[in-house]
């Protein structure tokens, strides 16, 4: 029992990564209809930046970790916001009326341009970091076993908890939020009363990458770690995650990406490690024969 509690422990905060990643990617498809597939290597991104803005503020002798955390996640969200805010003009844009492929391979080359950037610019080898928030609580301990909550877990779950509430709130009560639900259901008439169209998806794009960034914050703090291939791996699981819980919908990310955690961290904990992405795959696959919309995703209404 103890060892379950921690690996549930464990899930969660895997989860909680896959969700903030996740909630990019339906977002995209919410209102464009398409898959971003370069948004894994937007997570990736997030990572070196904020590994770089860490790194730059130590070196000038700030050494309040609090400050720091403030300085690297704000850096971090505003550099990558820029970074998906290209990504849409460059790959989408110019195809967004083109046939229904050409912005999925337009995102596919994009991903492919932003790991050999990143490989090139930073090189191939994993960049470690020290651990920056250190401590925890030991919750309870049973024949030897401690079941530990570290600061670094408490501090994930916090920040997944607090974005997806401001999310929703942003989505639900703001203008910006309206817009997005109009240009989600019909974009022609969303534009026809007045919304700006263009405008409206590049701000789904940037704050989609502002969320990666903080999955790639949240990940170098968890993991101590970054290189050039972590957001390809990230964003395949990220995008299982919304498929799983539905995709299109902000809920189904999230509970999608916790699935998709606790899926990988029981597998590995109770069975092969080897096998646990393809545990996570076959739970998609029987999902989506008995529903094929996702756990919580809205059947497709064809338009007239």
């Amino acid at each position: 029992m103890d060892y379950f509690a921690q690996q549930l422990i464990n899930g969660i905060v895997l989860g909680s990564i896959y969700g903030l990643i996740a909630i990019g990617y339906t977002m995209v498809y919410g209102i464009v209809g398409m898959i971003n597939f370069a948004h894994g290597d937007i997570f990736m991104i997030g990572g070196f930046i904020a590994l770089i803005s860490f790194l730059i503020l130590v070196s000038i002798g700030l050494t309040a970790v609090p400050v720091i955390l403030l300085i690297v996640l704000l850096v971090s969200m505003a550099i990558t916001a820029l970074y998906g805010w290209t990504v849409e003009r460059i790959a989408y844009r110019p195809l967004r009326h083109s046939f229904r492929l050409a912005p999925m391979l337009s995102a596919i080359g994009m991903s492919f341009v932003l790991i050999n950037y990143s490989q090139i610019a930073q090189g191939a080898r994993v960049k470690p970091v020290p651990p920056i928030i250190t401590g925890g609580y030991s919750l309870f301990e049973s024949d030897g076993f401690v079941v530990r909550l570290s600061n670094v877990q408490i501090l994930v779950v916090i920040a997944t908890v607090v974005l997806l509430a401001l999310f929703t709130w942003l989505v639900s009560r703001t203008r910006l939020g309206r817009d997005m639900r109009a240009c989600e259901q019909d974009q022609t008439m969303a534009a026809l009363l007045g919304v700006d169209v263009d405008r409206t998806i590049s701000m789904t794009f940037v704050i989609g990458a502002a969320l990666a960034a903080v999955a790639g914050m949240m990940y170098l703090l968890y993991y101590g770690l970054v290189d050039f291939f972590m957001g390809f791996v990230a964003g395949i699981k990220a995008f299982t995650a919304a498929v799983l819980g539905g995709i299109g919908s902000l809920p189904g990310a999230m509970l999608g990406g916790l699935l998709i955690g606790l899926i990988e961290t029981f597998w590995s904990a109770y069975f092969s490690v080897e096998y646990k992405d393809v545990a996570a795959f076959s739970i998609l696959i029987v999902v989506l024969i008995f529903l094929p919309t996702g756990l919580l995703g809205r059947p497709e209404v064809e338009k007239v």
